[in-house]
């Protein structure tokens, strides 16, 4: 069995960043950066996530998924930098990532997002 390690890749880590956030996306709730990183790495760890969430946004993006990163937000509540939703559409945006049926989804591979966020780059 495999755990996440802090050796684990961006792509890896992202695959655990997508658990998350689908489960707080099917109880209608957002979630702070540093809460993000808590549940990922047990502390908080500023200015790891940013690859991390562009892995989910990308793959999201290519496969017309409802942009599931739209759910993370700074501690003032707001949507960080690069999230694909600005603040006039962000509570639009995130209605469409509580309204889908994530569970209905296979999670993706590690390989799958880093593909979608080599297209990107």
């Amino acid at each position: 069995m495999q755990r996440f390690n802090p050796t684990s890749t961006h792509s890896a880590r992202a695959v655990q960043a997508w658990q998350i956030l689908v489960g707080k996306a099917m109880n209608r709730q957002t979630v702070t950066y540093k809460g993000l990183s808590e549940l990922m790495y047990g502390k908080p760890a500023a200015g790891v996530l940013n690859e991390i969430l562009g892995h989910v946004a990308f793959y999201c993006i290519d496969n017309k998924l409802p942009p599931l990163t739209a759910i993370v937000v700074n501690s003032g509540g707001a949507p960080g930098h690069g999230i694909p939703a600005d603040l006039e559409t962000i509570d639009a945006r995130r209605e469409e990532v509580y309204a889908f049926e994530w569970y209905d989804v296979y999670p993706p591979h590690a390989d799958d997002l880093a593909a979608s966020f080599k297209r990107a780059r």
